[in-house]
């Protein structure tokens, strides 16, 4: 007996069966959701490349900062930035040389390679209870108190989109760039 008859069945009813589905209407989805808007994208859109590419029109000043770290900041990190709960409110002043090991609490002058990383992460994360509830002239502020208290920049300058990039971290030559080309 040949089973050539009954491999042929099986294929032309497969092949049949595969050719309806095709045909038929598409299954129906549950509808979540909606179409993303290029409003939406923009919203989110909210990087800040090292060489200040993204960074948004506003300025800000140390003493306007003290005023929005007293009012948002202090519960966390501690009067002038000095911590509160390690570890999960950090130290932002301060710090010994990252060279004195790994265990090296890790601070916005010690750690940090670029000043436009420090308002990048504050208006992304901060406040803690409230995250990207900063507005930007509010994120400029806080970053020049920040780097004023770690004596990187005076207690009169202006941070604005030109005059941060120019601010020279500390640790900044002691980064491996993942890519140069975006500085």
């Amino acid at each position: 007996m040949s089973t050539r008859k009954p491999a042929a069945l099986v294929f032309a009813l497969a092949l049949g069966a595969g050719a309806a589905l095709a045909q038929s209407p598409a299954p129906q989805t549950p509808k979540l959701g909606k179409a993303i808007t290029e409003q939406d994208i923009q919203a989110w859109d909210i990087a800040v490349l090292p060489n200040g590419t993204g960074l948004p029109a506003g300025q800000g000043t140390p003493q306007e900062g003290a005023k929005v770290y007293a009012e948002k900041c202090v519960a966390c990190h501690g009067d002038a930035g000095k911590g509160g709960v390690a570890p999960f409110y950090p130290a932002l002043i301060g710090g010994a040389p990252l060279t004195n090991g790994i265990e090296t609490q890790k601070t916005i002058a010690n750690y940090y390679a670029y000043p436009t990383t420090v308002f990048d992460y504050t208006r992304r994360a901060m406040p803690y209870n409230a995250p990207r509830s900063l507005t930007d002239t509010e994120v400029y502020a806080l970053t020049a108190y920040i780097l004023s208290l770690n004596k990187l920049i005076g207690e009169n300058d202006v941070m604005d989109a030109k005059s941060l990039p120019q601010v020279k971290m500390p640790n900044r030559d002691n980064f491996i760039l993942p890519y140069p080309d975006r500085i």
